[in-house]
């Protein structure tokens, strides 16, 4: 069992590595050559250029100015300054909302750290309940223990200042919840206002389109929404099966950044030609000149490409059931996003289109079909996966106890009784391990929610948050406390009866306070300021700026700023916030560690969205209502393990009083849900009214179905080169003229204007035509 020793040698090593990080990011910051690295964002705008130094030629590289290292620390309150408004204008306002979900910690646990120090910190510690147990029993306990509630013996009155704490806790943690999620509710709402013209403000993702022998997909779409949507209907555009397109589109450009590579070596020493080896990574195979390979390769891969191209604008097989459809106004695309449009509710399926840039244009290629049946193949593969990992789980709490080592190994006790050995190993190597275990978690995640077929990047990352969030909750906390305590009291379990194991378990809950302890220092201060430090995208930015860099572009595209890992981020948050809120009453102790959790991270992540990510997507903070629902559920699970910890303690009387928590807890989550939540799933249909008459108002001549074309077409059929481009989508138009047939429907009779893929035109359809051709539909 740690030690306050062994937390202090813990925070002292992470401290440490904390601060080395952060000098380390001061002298890189500063240096000319990684001014791409460090600021990305600021190019990428074109509000930043290339420092230059004149004088010697080290200037171009080093930083001679001294006075600009012994600011090192200047960077924390310039990324406070920049105001809240000014940031969503700069970052958006995704960036801004998952700030505020840090600020959210602070504002909920400043105040409770300090109640709970105030009052159940003495509580606990004029006791001395532990020090009886350790003589009459087994039991593990530590220095560390005699501040939490383990340290009150059965049947003390003293429990009843920890349920009115209980109860203030619920009430301060449900105000600011509250609070926030107006606050969000009401910025997402300004934000959409004050948004400028988007594609995705006029357009729905059809999908389910039910299949008709007599027309394509493309004229049903058309005359479905002719009839249905007659004023507002604009145009569409058909989903397409490119995945094999896409694939060799990414071989070409792959192949293009190895002959980059080669030819750049060669300009450097042009008396020699390099050459390779045409087998798996080049060890094997026939050698060959590595650039009159790469250009033979490429010339290859161009035209399967064009054929590609035509096979798939011409093969009915690849045109999918479903299609992105825009309206002439926001108000039309808000009515079909947010309706039911026939009364089979499983054909016709309508929702707001993702924007362009957030597409995930593989998925749009899987059946709607088949969706039901992958997510119930995932379903079952992350409970397995979520079960199985718990035995590492296991083998890494065998480290967080030296004391229930040398009970379950004695002969290993001369070892770790050394006194630094055993400080660092259990004050520093258990957080350690844990961490390591979960580095490739996220990549699995994030191919399982792939195979479930979601659609945007988006909707990606908040499914993987939330797998990620539950797989944190029953392994990393509750796989913690019982494979933990499991280890430490194995002789108490051994000896005692089966009504005597849930006490001994309910002391061990706020025993395993230490091991969080450490691992907050390890994965929340000296994993935090790693963060700033970016040390792949700087090895990685220097690798391509040395081999494949020509030109200004090439340096551009060699910058990688990356953008928030809101499927990382936003669940290690919500485990500080399950931590926090269980051990709050529990062992106040683990509060202060948190907060300093909250407080870096919030500084670094605000400089980072200032300066460095480049978010790939714009959803207007629409995961804020699963940002609520986490944090009440591990408000919900501090109550039930309060109550159960209560149990244990015998406080029969006062236990019943905490009843009451979990149902005004979940009470209220209702309440934020119905009155808050539809702010983020629909768009009001009087915001979208004002803003399109605005925008008739302000700009009457302008060509939005030009501006909507070519919108969502599939990004292989898009180039670089600006010509190119336009002749790509010409291609692409004329292609796409070519699959339609003529249709053999009578039903065409009543579309109400002429077709867009037909220069037949028809007359205007009565009433009863109309309800006819839509039942037709």
């Amino acid at each position: 069992m740690a030690t306050l020793g062994d937390i202090g040698v813990s925070a002292a090593l992470n401290i440490l590595s904390a601060f080395l990080f952060l000098i380390a990011f001061a002298i890189l910051r500063v240096q000319p050559f990684n001014d791409r690295v460090y600021f990305p964002k600021w190019y990428l705008k074109g509000l930043r250029d290339s420092p230059t130094h004149g004088g010697a030629f080290v200037r171009k590289f080093v930083n001679l100015d001294f006075r600009s290292y012994v600011r090192f620390l200047d960077w924390m309150p310039a990324a406070l300054k920049m105001p809240e408004l000014e940031l969503i204008e700069h970052a958006g306002l995704d960036s801004v909302a998952y700030l505020r979900i840090y600020l959210i910690g602070l504002k909920i646990f400043v105040p409770i750290a300090f109640l709970a120090w105030a009052v159940l910190v003495p509580v606990n510690f004029t006791n001395s309940t532990l020090d009886i147990e350790a003589k009459l029993s087994n039991v593990t306990a530590s220095n560390v223990d005699k501040l939490s509630i383990s340290n009150i013996p059965l049947k003390s009155e003293r429990f009843w200042v920890h349920i009115v704490m209980a109860y203030a806790f619920t009430f301060w943690t449900c105000y600011v919840l509250m609070k926030e999620y107006k606050i969000v509710a009401n910025m997402r709402l300004q934000f959409l206002a004050a948004a400028k013209r988007r594609p995705d403000q006029f357009t729905v993702l059809v999908r389910n389109v039910p299949p008709d022998p007599d027309e394509s997909v493309s004229e049903l779409v058309e005359h479905f929404f002719l009839v249905n949507h007659p004023d507002h209907y604009l145009t569409h555009q058909v989903v397409i099966n490119a995945n094999k397109l896409a694939k060799l589109v990414q071989k070409k450009k792959t192949m293009q950044n190895w002959l980059d590579y080669y030819q750049n070596k060669y300009e450097r020493k042009k008396s020699k030609r390099p050459f390779m080896k045409t087998g798996f990574l080049g060890l094997w195979g026939k050698k060959v000149d590595a650039i009159d390979y790469h250009i033979s390769e490429i010339e290859k891969l161009s035209t399967k490409i064009d054929e590609e191209k035509k096979r798939v604008v011409k093969d009915p097989k690849s045109i999918m059931p479903a299609s992105f459809v825009s309206f002439k106004t926001r108000w039309g695309a808000a009515v079909c996003a947010q309706t039911q449009q026939t009364k089979d509710p499983t054909v016709w399926l309508t929702e707001w289109a993702p924007e362009p840039r957030d597409v995930y244009w593989e998925n749009l290629a899987i059946p709607y079909v088949s969706l039901r049946v992958r997510r119930l193949i995932i379903g079952v593969a992350f409970f397995f996966l979520t079960f199985f990992f718990i035995i590492p789980i296991a083998i890494v709490q065998s480290f967080a106890s030296l004391e229930g080592i040398e009970k379950v190994a004695p002969f290993l006790k001369p070892i770790v009784e050394i006194e630094f050995i055993k400080s660092v190993i259990q004050g520093f190597l258990p957080g350690i391990v844990l961490k390591l275990f979960l580095i490739f978690l996220p990549t699995i995640l994030m191919i399982m929610s792939k195979f479930e077929g979601f659609v945007s990047l988006s909707s990606l990352e908040r499914r993987s948050a939330s797998r990620y969030y539950l797989f944190n909750l029953v392994n990393v906390f509750l796989g913690s406390i019982i494979t933990g305590s499991a280890l430490e009291q194995l002789k108490s379990f051994i000896k005692q009866s089966a009504n005597e194991i849930p006490k001994t378990i309910g002391v061990a809950i706020p025993i395993k306070a230490t091991f969080f302890i450490t691992y907050i220092m390890v994965d929340g201060w000296a994993g935090i300021a790693a963060e700033i430090l970016m040390l792949k995208p700087l090895i990685i930015y220097h690798l391509k700026n040395f081999f494949l860099v020509k030109t200004e572009k090439d340096r551009e595209e060699a910058m990688d700023p990356g953008s928030i890992c809101f499927n990382t981020g936003e669940p290690r948050i919500q485990l500080y916030f399950l931590l926090g809120l269980v051990y709050a009453t529990v062992t106040p102790l683990l509060l202060p560690f948190i907060i300093v959790f909250f407080a870096l991270a919030y500084v670094v992540f605000r400089h980072q969205i200032i300066n460095v990510y480049n978010q790939e997507y714009e959803s207007g903070a629409a995961f804020w209502p699963d940002v609520h629902k986490r944090v009440i559920a591990a408000l919900v699970i501090s109550q039930l393990l309060l109550m159960g910890l209560l149990g244990t303690k015998e406080a029969a009387q006062s236990t019943p009083f905490l009843v009451a928590l979990p149902v005004l807890t979940i009470w209220f989550h209702k309440f934020c849900t119905g009155r808050y939540k539809s702010a983020f799933v629909k768009f009001p249909l009087q915001e979208a009214m004002m803003k399109d008459t605005l925008e008739r108002v302000r700009e009457p001549n302008f060509n939005l179905k030009g501006y909507l074309q070519n919108a969502y077409i599939h990004p292989v059929f898009k180039t670089d080169n600006e010509d190119e481009d336009e002749d790509d989508m010409l291609y692409w138009s004329e292609e796409k003229e070519n699959v339609l047939v003529p249709t053999k429907r009578n039903s065409r009779k009543n579309t109400p204007v002429p077709s867009k893929m037909s220069s037949a035109s028809s007359p205007a359809p009565s009433l009863p035509d109309t309800v006819r051709e839509n039942s037709e539909l």
